[in-house]
């Protein structure tokens, strides 16, 4: 029986991930696969990496992750922020990948219909640190630890005049279309970050986590009809229940963390969970 999969944080720089990737294939027959972002941070990259997966499982849909809109001075296709975006949504688009800007598929499987809906939600650094108030004095406590996210050298919001600003844009744009949906729709909301606080508590660095999210989306798996969410991102494999409704952290991560896990990546996680603890 057809299953709907979900996997993400990919980094097929490496080459044992992309020898991972190179061996993923469906369980069965009409499988779907959801590519829950950070492919990798070149153009080409992530392109064959799609186009693997596209041609082995029935439906594949990407959302973006912050990797796949770094700009780096490797990767001759140079266009930032949201031109980079609309450029791989372009790409995806001839490989027949669904993207936060397509129609929602709707899953008719097992547990179906299910309306599929993959977003871009990006951060907007409201996962502060207990007793911090603003974005300022965020951002200073995470340089005095030194812990600063890269996507402060390498992902450029242009034409917005910073990432929330593009996150702002983006959460108006998610909750309009979610917002159209009939009442009473089924959903699976897929989403690079989390959209709820609570995965990013046992960080081991909490200063990472403003750029991990945003508290806007706190109520969407209850709003929009969630009977699953996914996310990648945080390199912390598992599923997290809030308010009946699993939150299913799909991601890979790099070879130095999942070999602490094991000899090879656990690969796909199914996101259709019946109960807590299943």
């Amino acid at each position: 029986m057809s299953g709907l999969y979900g996997i993400s944080d990919l980094h097929v720089g490496f080459p044992d991930n992309r020898a991972f990737v190179e061996g993923l294939a469906p369980v069965a027959d009409g499988d779907w696969l959801i590519v829950a972002g950070d492919v990798g941070e070149r153009f080409a990259d992530v392109e064959w990496t799609l186009r693997t997966l596209a041609g082995r499982f029935a439906k594949v849909l990407w959302v973006p992750g912050n990797h796949e809109l770094w700009t780096t001075k490797n990767d001759p296709v140079a266009l930032r922020g949201e031109a980079r975006y609309r450029r791989l949504v372009e790409m995806c688009r001839g490989l027949g990948v669904h993207t936060p800007e397509d129609p929602y598929p709707v899953w008719e499987g097992e547990g179906g219909p299910l309306t599929i809906a993959p977003l871009f939600v990006l951060y907007d650094y409201t996962f502060r640190p207990d007793g911090v108030l603003t974005k300022e004095e965020a951002l200073k406590l995470a340089h005095e630890a030194g812990v600063v996210c890269t996507d402060e050298v390498y992902l450029h919001p242009d034409p917005y005049p910073t990432r929330d600003a593009w996150c702002d844009a983006r959460i108006a744009y998610s909750e309009r279309r979610l917002g159209e949906l009939p009442p009473g729709t089924r959903t699976v909301l897929v989403n690079h970050w989390p959209l709820i606080r609570e995965p990013t508590r046992v960080l081991w660095y909490p200063e990472f986590a403003q750029w991990c999210g945003s508290e806007r989306t706190a109520d969407w798996h209850v709003r929009f009809g969630a009977v699953s969410v996914v996310y990648g991102h945080l390199h912390i494999p598992r599923t997290i229940w809030s308010e009946g409704v699993p939150h299913v952290e799909v991601s890979v991560g790099y070879p130095r963390e999942w070999r602490k896990r094991g000899e090879a990546p656990q690969g796909l996680r199914p996101v259709l969970l019946e109960k807590e603890g299943s």
